[in-house]
Parts: structure tokens; C-alpha cells; sequence
């Protein structure tokens, strides 16, 4: 899975608008009425899957190639001209094509049961006159939309570029993407991405909802319908459902998947070359098994591409969380890695036998996604199937339901080994910092027992603590690995047998030890 550059460096383009208008002014440009029902848009997608994949092609592709960053910075929507929706409670305005989205999108508005198609028209930009996408014509189409917060300075939820979408949270601050589906990630033969072709905008069924979307997939092989409903307060909650039908079979499909960006955090900041102490959108993902158990993955920045899998049945949620929240570790006052959302995806039915795979790629920029994360149903994918998906994603600082056990905040890799003595080449020192439960009530005379397990090789110095003037916990352990296998290695806290921590989880290559501690050493 390569996520295109532009999901990144663009999206942080888009806050910059003009003055804000009256509210409900502006009367946009309509098409002509149309039946629509959601069910329409499942036939509609089942007849499309029953059919060769025919894209349509894309027009004016030379002149939208000019139409580079710098290029699509210049193309600022006029502010005037804002479309709201939902009895003027819904601002909404409209990406401009470039080079990094050629391909337009249709967007309605629905009242009633009957659809009108929003007009694209270059009124609805201020574009320099050397911009080449003067050259562009009048019907060149939309590229995506935004939902602007009230004030129109900036929004809080977009849809742009194949299928993916995202919310700003509960910090205002844009970070992680979800999107429709991931196909064939991580697979000898190249991902597909689907995209959105068409959007549908609507008042909510439920009068606690700010919006309801509805949107086409299309891809080479599946047609697909999604229905958005979206409610924007302290944070973005998002119900969504949806129907696939596959036109081929499917080696890896990936449903409600996440991308986000790791590059570097307290784990491996030794082997970073910025001057920032942390860079990343997420810094672990946490999984809820159907037996109740609680995962905490740290995430990772390999020196190739890894996949891990984590098998389960009827799995209670999952997400990829931005636990650290001190300025203080990121010293970035520009993106503000800091304020990025946590998101939780919460099945609302069972899903079955399946597994929550994590893939993460090699970065050596914070520009490039390098974190997928999405659910495998067990069961092969053939040609000609349904598939049906309910479920929530919360945007939030932190996953929505909080647990009776502590959960890590910090994970730190080094030489193993005492310090002031030779230290052993080939051991490791994992320090895991705990946080919340019952920690906070108990001291060092409490018989708090580290409970942790290697697949292969030996633990030794053991030992976990408090940690002075503070609620935390600090746990210790050297790890002398047999081979230069990578290692699932697993621990928690546990008091009389039973846990008062998450699960730990860490997938070690000792040959990533080197990469750590090198640059500390003295040539």
C-alpha cells in the first residue's frame, strides 16, 4: 500500500478561504431532479459489478498535470459561494482538480427523495490568470468537498482523492485517513484504489446528525455503496454502511481500513534525523479481541515493508491512537502532531472469524502514509459476491471507551546490559511505561508482577516499579535474542494472577538494534 503523495502535502493546503457570506445566499447551480434512494445506489452498484470495469476516461489530462502544489494553492474558493446544506445548518464547498485528482466527481444535493446535481462552474474559485487551470473548461467537474465549520475560516471533514476521507477530530487538527476499502495491499501485484465517483449530500435521518453522505465506489474489481451518517461535536462520529459486489475475486481485501504516518517516537528517536523529538500521526494501534482481551502494538518504522496479522473472531474494535499529547515531545508548532486524532473502529454487528492486519512501510519523511491498518474476513473473496458492513469510526483524542486496566504511554529500545559495565553487543533493554487503573493506588509494596514472554532467546533483569512523582509505572527487562529472527514479544502487569494492564505488544528484529544504538557510539 503506497498512499499518493498528494493525500498528504494537499490536504494540508486546504484551510486558507476567503470572508466568510451570509449564511444561505448563495443559491448554487442545480441539474434537473432525479428519484434517488439509497437503495437505488445498491442496485445501481450490483448492476455495475455484473459489467466489464469501464472507466471513463480522463479529460483535459495534459493541461491538469500544470496544475501542480504550488500551482493548486493559488485556486482559492470563493467563500461566497458556499453551499449549505441541511436547512443552512451544513456548509459545504468544493476541491478544484490537479494533478494529484484528475478524475472528477459528482456531487448532489437530495430533499425529498429527489436529487440535484451541484454544477461545477470556475465561478466558484478565484484563479490567478497565469494559473494554468484557466485553460481548463467551464464543465471540468469537482475534485472532492469539505464540510466547513460555521465560520467558514476552515473545515472539519473532507473527502478528496480515490476513496479516502478524514475529520479534523476533536483538536482541529487533520492527521490519519480513513477510506472505503484497501485492495490487495501489501501483494505481489499492484493495490487497487477504488474511488468515490459520486456523492450524495443529505439532511440526517436522525435529527442528532449533522449530515448524511452517500457515495458510488468504483473500481476494477468491486462496485460498492456507502452511506455516511455524521454527527460533529467534541470529535467526528461517523455510522457507516456499506455494500461491495465484486466483479473479481479478491486476494486481500481490507474492510473499515486506517492510514496513518509513523515515522519516529521515543521508541526509535536515535535513528531519526530531524531535530523534532517525535513525528507521527499515530503511535500505536490498539486492538479490543472478542475474548476481551486489550492490545497495545507500539507502531514501527522497519527497514522494509511488514505485515502482521492478528487473528480473531467478532472483535470488539480496533484503531490507530495518538496517545502522547505533550507539546513538549514534538516541539512542532507548525502541524502540530500533538493535536492529531485517535481513530476507533467499533463494529456494530459481529463480524466474524477474520483478522485486524497491520502493514507498515519504510520512511525517511514525515510526507509519505506509511501505516495501513484494516479487517480480513477469513473467508475467501470470490467474483459475484455481497458484502455488507456496518459500523463506527469516532475521532476523537482518544479511543471512545476507556477500561479498567492501565495502558502503556511509552515504549523505549537500547543496549541491554548495566550501565558502567561491557554491554553485550546482542542484548536488548525494553523500558514500557503504564499508565491509569489501579496503578495510581499502589506502591512498591505491592507485589505488582511483570508477566512477559519471548517466542525465543532469554529475559533477564527484570523488574517494574513506580515511577517517582507520578501515577506511572516503569517496567524493565533485557533481551538476549538466539538469532536474527524477528520476535513477537508480549508482557503486562499483573497483581494475584490478575492483569492491571493492556497487553503489550512488540515485533523486534534484532538487527534493528544496530540501527539504534549506532549512532550513539563513539566512532
Amino acid at each position: 500500500m503506497n498512499k499518493p503523495l498528494w493525500s498528504r502535502t494537499l490536504f494540508l493546503a486546504f484551510f486558507l478561504v476567503s470572508a466568510g457570506s451570509e449564511v444561505g445566499a448563495f443559491e448554487a447551480a442545480l441539474g434537473e431532479a432525479q428519484p434517488f434512494s439509497f437503495e437505488m445506489l445498491k442496485e445501481e452498484a450490483k448492476a455495475a459489478a455484473g459489467q466489464p470495469y469501464s472507466p471513463a476516461p480522463v479529460r483535459h489530462a495534459e493541461t491538469l498535470e500544470t496544475v501542480d502544489f504550488d500551482a493548486h494553492w493559488e485556486i482559492v474558493f470563493d467563500s461566497d459561494k458556499t453551499v449549505w446544506i441541511n436547512n443552512n445548518t451544513v456548509p459545504v464547498q468544493f476541491f478544484h482538480l490537479g494533478r494529484y485528482f484528475k478524475e472528477p466527481v459528482k456531487i448532489h444535493m437530495v430533499e425529498g427523495g429527489q436529487a440535484r446535481e451541484i454544477l461545477y462552474s470556475p465561478d466558484y474559485y478565484s484563479i490567478p490568470e497565469d494559473n494554468p487551470a484557466k485553460a481548463l473548461p467551464d464543465d471540468i467537474g469537482f475534485a472532492g468537498f469539505r464540510v466547513m465549520n460555521s465560520h467558514l475560516r476552515n473545515d472539519w471533514m473532507s473527502f478528496l482523492g480515490a476513496s479516502y476521507f478524514r475529520t479534523d477530530g476533536a483538536l482541529a487538527q487533520y492527521g490519519l485517513s480513513a477510506r472505503a476499502v484497501a485492495v490487495d495491499p501489501a501483494m505481489p501485484q499492484a493495490e487497487e484504489f477504488p474511488r468515490f465517483s459520486a456523492f450524495w449530500l443529505a439532511p440526517p435521518q436522525n435529527p442528532d446528525n449533522d449530515l448524511q453522505i452517500m457515495a458510488r465506489l468504483e473500481g476494477p474489481s468491486l462496485e460498492g455503496a456507502f452511506r455516511f451518517d455524521v454527527r460533529h461535536d467534541d470529535g467526528t462520529v461517523m455510522n457507516i454502511e456499506n455494500f461491495l459486489y465484486t466483479r473479481n475475486a479478491i486476494d486481500r481485501l481490507g474492510l473499515a481500513p486506517l492510514t496513518s504516518m509513523f515515522w519516529y517516537s521515543e521508541t526509535n528517536r536515535a535513528t531519526a534525523p530531524d531535530w523534532r523529538p517525535e513525528i507521527h500521526d499515530s503511535d500505536g494501534l490498539s486492538i479490543w479481541t472478542g475474548t476481551g482481551e486489550k492490545l497495545w502494538r507500539p507502531l514501527n518504522n522497519p527497514d522494509r515493508v511488514v505485515v502482521s496479522s492478528f487473528f480473531d473472531e467478532n472483535i470488539e474494535g480496533y484503531g490507530l491512537l495518538q496517545r502522547d499529547r505533550n507539546f513538549d515531545n514534538f516541539q512542532d508548532d507548525s502541524v502540530f502532531y500533538d493535536r492529531r486524532p485517535s481513530v476507533w473502529v467499533e463494529p456494530l454487528e459481529d463480524w466474524g472469524k477474520g483478522a485486524v492486519q497491520l502493514l507498515e512501510i519504510p520512511t525517511d519523511d514525515e510526507i509519505h502514509d506509511n501505516i495501513a491498518v484494516y479487517w480480513i474476513p477469513e473467508e475467501p473473496i470470490g467474483s459475484g459476491e455481497t458484502h455488507a458492513l456496518r459500523y463506527r469510526l469516532h475521532w476523537l483524542a482518544d479511543q471512545p471507551f476507556t477500561p479498567d486496566l492501565a495502558r502503556v504511554v511509552a515504549t523505549r529500545i537500547g543496549r541491554g546490559g548495566v550501565p558502567g559495565q561491557p554491554r553485550p553487543d546482542a542484548k536488548a533493554k525494553f523500558v514500557i511505561d503504564f499508565e491509569g487503573g489501579q496503578l495510581g493506588q499502589l506502591d512498591a509494596e505491592d507485589d505488582v508482577e511483570l508477566v512477559v514472554n519471548t517466542p525465543r532467546g532469554t529475559i533477564d533483569n527484570p523488574y517494574t516499579l513506580p515511577i517517582v512523582d507520578t501515577d506511572r509505572w516503569r517496567t524493565v527487562f533485557d533481551l538476549q535474542p538466539v538469532d536474527d529472527q524477528t520476535l513477537e514479544l508480549r508482557a503486562y502487569l499483573a497483581l494475584d494472577g490478575t492483569p492491571l494492564t493492556e497487553t503489550w505488544l512488540y515485533q523486534f528484529n534484532p538487527k534493528a538494534l544496530e540501527r539504534q544504538v549506532s549512532p550513539l557510539r563513539p566512532d
